[in-house]
């Protein structure tokens, strides 16, 4: 086969090696930072009466053994492969398992919003975690800096948060490099004090994680909590799939990610056997004098594309919870021209912001933090378990049994960890606790608010079909008619809009065309353009026009508007006017949500923006008509 039939080798060779070092930066950015926390919080609870050899070996085979099951067999070589067209994480799979679940919607649903929200947590205590334990590194480059830690680290998170407006495109091309580069340096510093104490290499052995947990008793428990930090940033592995794919993700993680972890474990490890008091901050000690400040630069680089990695995913998150139907339509701002991934939602945006500053300014440091951190991460893994059950017996067609076979082992093992981070949850966990049940409970709310509402609503409208034959046979009472084309937004397809009614009460008159517009939101991550439009002509003066959208789509109406002129619709955009209807909800505690549940719900829809910017329609050609619904 020739180059030309190949299809440019060379150049498909380098796309992949751009995704592989991409998946790099972006996916393994937060794994990536755990060592600088996780083996030092495991020790903690022994370092007052001593280190013992087979309390480190025990422990570093823990961590390498969690890194290996639930990292490299749960998410590299199973979960990446349930995909929902090419997209992963909880709400793609939830969306994904919805179309299959023929009413059986209940648990699926509370599944998904715990495992979203759980994520949202997550992605508020990791940049706080993640840059105090970068920038402590200070105090071992000179003592006189252990006060300047706190405004630094409050300094490099305001700072990241206030670029996020502008986008990541002009910096995300360093951030694969610089990880990179970060790897590199962790697994040489690993490597250089291996053999400080070759019996560290005995912690590939799993006899000695199982014997460290059989002998550590309740204190072993509480060390399963810290271990488990190993492991944060599992999850970017499924959320970002659509962005980098299987394969490249899966190159990362076995030619870099993971010998880079293990090396850096393993002479941490070492070092420890070789010089107990390096407990205090066995990452950092592994460098020589002269190369500590460079690894706390780079370190805090790290750091802070962790932290932008995930303040990401929040935002595609958001993205998918909006589309899906569990918060309201919030200002979605697309920072790149070519990248539709590359998105900036400001309210979740200063959500996560104040979020991460109080947790900074009440804990103060990373030793404190860690103990608020592990019960989101496991909650969300514990989640993500629960849901491949319904995907491996309805998508891939496993048998029950066998597929309890294959998951019940992971499950205990995930609910072990799980118990373990609960067990910290007088000393901080209950923050994570309180942000999940928070954005669960908002969620919940929208959810049933808006079905509630649309149900009332519902009970008065008029079958559209039925509606346009009441108009035609109209004679003496006839509206007037005036030309061009009128647009009207229908939650419903096969009902008259409410606006439509209330412009013929108020106004009288009937455009010479009317289109009954329909946005569907479907349960795949993107509609392809030839599926987008659906367009019924129901009379001469009635059409109805359905758009498809995806939940990763970018929902421009006025765009996809471009597209109708192919199925046969002829219309002038400046004689046409987009009719919309604006509820004002008023709280009824007599009927409906329970109070506190309606001023939630009232206040949510508040935030929301108008449907005509949130579906890009053209701005001096949208007509507001307003009505008011109790809840």
């Amino acid at each position: 086969m020739t180059a030309t039939q190949a299809g440019h080798p060379d150049k498909d060779h380098g796309r992949f090696a751009t995704l592989v070092l991409g998946s790099i930066g972006v996916v393994y950015g937060d794994i990536g930072t755990s060592p600088l926390y996780a083996f030092r919080e495991a020790l903690r609870p022994f370092a007052h009466d001593g280190v013992h050899e087979n309390e480190v070996i025990g422990l570093i085979s823990l961590m390498i053994w969690t890194l290996t099951i639930i990292v490299t067999l749960k998410y590299v070589l199973f979960l990446l492969r349930a995909d929902n067209d090419g997209e992963g994480g909880t709400l793609s799979l939830l969306a994904l398992l919805m179309k299959k679940a023929k009413g059986r919607t209940a648990l699926l649903f509370l599944a998904g919003l715990t495992g979203a929200a759980l994520f949202i947590g997550d992605a508020m205590i990791t940049p706080a975690l993640s840059v105090l334990s970068a920038v402590e590194g200070l105090k071992l480059v000179t003592p006189a800096l252990a006060d300047y830690v706190l405004p630094i680290s409050v300094t490099i998170l305001v700072l990241l948060f206030v670029v996020q407006s502008r986008g990541t495109a002009a910096v995300s091309k360093f951030f694969g490099p610089i990880t990179l580069v970060w790897f590199i340096v962790m697994g040489l510093g690993g490597l250089a004090h291996i053999s400080d104490d070759l019996s560290i290499l005995n912690a590939f052995n799993p006899i000695y994680a199982l014997d460290f947990i059989t002998h550590a008793g309740l204190v072993g428990l509480v060390v399963l909590g810290a271990v488990f930090l190993t492991v944060t940033g599992a999850e970017a592995l499924y959320a970002d799939l659509g962005h980098f794919g299987r394969v490249p993700i899966q190159t990362a993680w076995f030619l870099v990610v993971f010998p880079a972890l293990a090396l850096n474990y393993l002479g941490q490890g070492a070092l420890v056997l070789t010089h107990p008091t390096a407990v205090e901050d066995p990452f950092f000690l592994m460098f020589p004098k002269w190369a500590l400040l460079p690894v706390v630069i780079l370190a805090t680089f790290a750091t802070i594309i962790a932290s932008q990695a995930v303040i990401t995913g929040a935002f595609s998150l958001a993205r998918q919870a909006i589309h899906l139907g569990f918060l309201p339509r919030l200002e979605i701002r697309f920072t790149s021209e070519t990248t539709t991934g590359q998105i900036y939602v400001p309210s979740v945006n200063s959500l996560l912001f104040f979020g991460v500053l109080a947790l900074v300014i009440i804990f103060g440091s990373s030793e404190a933090l860690a103990t608020a951190y592990g019960i989101s991460v496991t909650g969300a893994m514990v989640v993500t378990t629960l849901l491949a059950f319904p995907f491996l017996t309805w998508i891939w067609g496993w048998s029950r049994l066998f597929t309890l076979s294959v998951l019940l082992p992971l499950f205990v093992l995930e609910c072990i960890f799980l118990a373990a981070n609960l067990l910290k949850v007088h000393d901080g966990g209950y923050v994570p606790i309180m942000i999940a049940g928070t954005i669960m409970m908002m969620m919940w709310t929208w959810q049933k608010g808006t079905r509630f509402v649309k149900e009332k609503i519902g009970r008065n409208d008029m079958p559209l079909e039925a509606f346009i034959r009441l108009i035609e046979r109209e004679s003496e009472h006839a509206p007037s008619d005036v030309p061009g084309t009128a647009v009207f937004l229908a939650s419903v397809p096969d009902k008259a809009p409410a606006v439509l009614l209330h412009n013929l009460k108020h106004n009288h008159v009937l455009h010479a065309q009317n289109i009954i517009l329909h946005v569907n939101t479907r349960r795949i991550p993107f509609v392809p353009e030839a599926d987008r439009i659906e367009l019924t002509r129901l009379s001469d003066r009635f059409s109805k026009l359905t758009i498809s959208f995806g939940f990763m789509d970018d929902q421009n109406v006025s765009k996809a508007f471009a597209m109708c002129r192919k199925a046969g619709l002829k219309f002038e955009i400046m004689s046409t006017s987009f009719f919309l209807g604006r509820r004002k909800l008023v709280s009824d505690p007599t009927t409906g949500l329970p109070g506190w549940q309606d001023r939630l719900f009232i206040a949510m829809s508040h935030a929301a923006i108008d449907p005509s910017d949130y579906f890009s329609l053209p701005p001096n050609r949208v007509v507001e008509i307003g009505e008011q619904v109790l809840v």
